[in-house]
């Protein structure tokens, strides 16, 4: 089979010995050998993606494990370039599909995947933690409907229209504690939880890249660097 169209040579990582580079192993001696061991690594982070969201899905671990579920394919982008974590994202979809089923699947290529992707590009491109933050919450709201529909489709039932009348009733039943007799609109309502999600996606993202910080400066992949008033927390 031709390796030719595995990884892009411009893509290739080139890998320096001298003491200033942090790096793993010994720069490659062939392009055929680069191309081998892109198909290996590809392999082994999108095989640790899917047993992440396993191990998440049946021993739930709240925010510990889920931090991670971006990580691995993004590596992948960082140092192969897009073509191995678009391969990596497909072979975490195929295995998640055979393991898990499809639904579980779906669920993880169209959120957690493609964050993964995004992230590693614009740590490859060195694109600020802020638009990197920014784009990956419109990217996680945009997932989040998704599966809202999706489950609705499964289950045939309005699963948005019934979480909005539960937030709704939430909230007639805090303005009734505070005194107020304002009735919330169902279009108030829905962009308050718009919000919420919103912020709960940067508040998600801004701490994948704190791990992502930590973790692969110490891999010798080191991702965009942080504001400074991140930077300054960190170094206490």
């Amino acid at each position: 089979m031709d390796d030719s169209n595995w990884v892009d040579s411009d893509e290739l990582i080139q890998h320096s010995s001298s003491s200033k580079s942090k790096v793993l192993y010994s720069q490659p001696k062939s392009f055929k050998f680069q191309q081998t061991l892109a198909m290996v690594e590809t392999a082994f982070l999108a095989s640790a993606s899917s047993l992440i969201w396993l191990i998440n899905t049946y021993v739930p671990l709240g925010i510990v494990l889920r931090v991670f579920f971006p990580i691995p394919i993004a590596i992948l982008c960082l140092r192969w370039g897009s073509r191995s974590a678009w391969m990596g994202w497909l072979v975490s979809g195929l295995l998640l599909t055979v393991l898990m089923g499809p639904i579980q699947s779906i669920l993880f290529i169209t959120n957690y995947g493609l964050l993964s992707i995004q992230l590693g590009a614009f740590w490859r491109k060195n694109i600020s933690w802020e638009f990197s933050i920014f784009i990956g919450a419109i990217i996680s709201i945009f997932s989040f409907f998704f599966k809202f529909w999706l489950f609705s489709i499964l289950t045939g039932e309005d699963l948005w229209q019934y979480s909005i009348n539960q937030m709704t009733s939430l909230a007639e039943w805090l303005f009734l504690k505070f005194g107020t007799l304002i009735q919330p609109s169902f279009l108030l309502v829905q962009l308050f939880t718009c919000l919420l999600i919103f912020i709960n996606s940067i508040i998600y993202l801004f701490a994948v890249h704190v791990v992502a910080l930590m973790v692969l400066d110490k891999l010798g992949n080191p991702i965009t660097r942080p504001p400074k008033w991140v930077q300054i927390i960190l170094d206490y």
